[in-house]
């Protein structure tokens, strides 16, 4: 018999797999979060799925708590991690350069700024208790009373957890599209060049820039601070001359720039920006967390 609540459940995937990614900070542990969630669904008798008003609420409360209890153990997991652990990189569609909204509406909820790397980063930060309050109440607005169901605290605890969170996320204002993809076009065509004072230039001069290879490839494991440091690490890679193609492109919803070796994706690299300059650069060389973007042409 067919499941006649299908199309609904179905229809959530999009919703639990934004939701995840943003908790976890990982594609694939997100899908397999959502692909868990459904198997606890499908796990349910059929008079069991019928009693559920509201599958959709359902499926968010099991994924959620899903998240809670991985973020619980990703920092013992994090703690055998090689170098520095940076979130998974997700590709986006190349038109920002002209600023084109994707058609699909479900498609703009990850190009805000709860997606950005910076984003990501500073929910890395926090206890697994104030990510999951933070991002269902801030980012997706589930109600204080809603999420102190999801994660077994009171709506006045989740509120402070909540609060203690938004005290980590800078509120400033940060630059358009344009003025980003300006910046990265720029870095791209100084470290064409092998123009260092280029480089320098855009750079703030207490600039970070992070490399995450997992210890599968080649990366700096300790992060590099200064603007000098930072331009002279990139033209250490360009004298390298390996025949390597940088690429603009979408990620994490903002300018970005790939790197392709013999058209095989080996470097991903986001950034944040402020007052024109280049304050962080986060480099993504792990295999693993490069999958997406090489299945996958965006």
């Amino acid at each position: 018999m067919t499941d006649p609540q299908l199309p609904a459940v179905m229809n959530e995937r999009r919703q639990l797999i934004n939701l995840a990614y943003r908790l976890l900070g990982s594609l694939a542990e997100a899908e397999d979060v959502v692909q868990e969630t459904y198997a606890r669904w499908y796990a349910l008798t059929e008079p069991q799925r019928q009693e559920i008003e509201t599958p959709g609420a359902w499926m968010t409360t099991v994924a959620s708590r899903i998240c809670l209890d991985l973020l619980g153990s990703a920092r013992a997991r994090r703690e055998r991690y090689v170098g520095e652990w940076i979130p998974e990189p997700v590709p986006g569609p190349t038109d920002w350069l002209d600023g084109i909204a994707p058609a699909d509406p479900a498609d703009r909820v990850t190009l805000d700024e709860s997606i950005s790397m910076a984003f990501l980063v500073v929910l890395d930060s926090m206890t697994p208790a104030e990510r999951v309050a933070f991002v269902l109440h801030d980012v997706f607005r589930y109600s204080f009373a809603e999420v102190g169901d999801i994660v077994g605290r009171s709506p006045a605890a989740c509120r402070q957890l909540a609060s203690s969170a938004r005290r980590r996320i800078d509120t400033s204002r940060a630059p358009s599209g344009s003025e980003r993809a300006d910046v990265v076009r720029d870095f791209k065509k100084a470290w064409e060049t092998k123009d260092i004072e280029a480089l320098i230039g855009l750079l703030d001069p207490r600039a970070t820039a992070t490399a995450d290879g997992g210890g599968h490839v080649l990366a700096f494991l300790e992060p590099i601070i200064g603007r000098e440091q930072i331009a002279q690490a990139w033209m250490e890679i360009a004298a390298r001359g390996l025949p390597m193609t940088l690429i603009e492109r979408t990620v994490n919803g903002q300018p970005g720039l790939v790197a392709e070796l013999d058209g095989t994706v080996v470097s991903v690299y986001a950034f944040d920006i402020a007052d024109g300059r280049i304050t962080r650069i986060w480099v993504i060389r792990n295999p693993e967390k490069l999958r997406p973007w090489t299945s996958r042409r965006a």
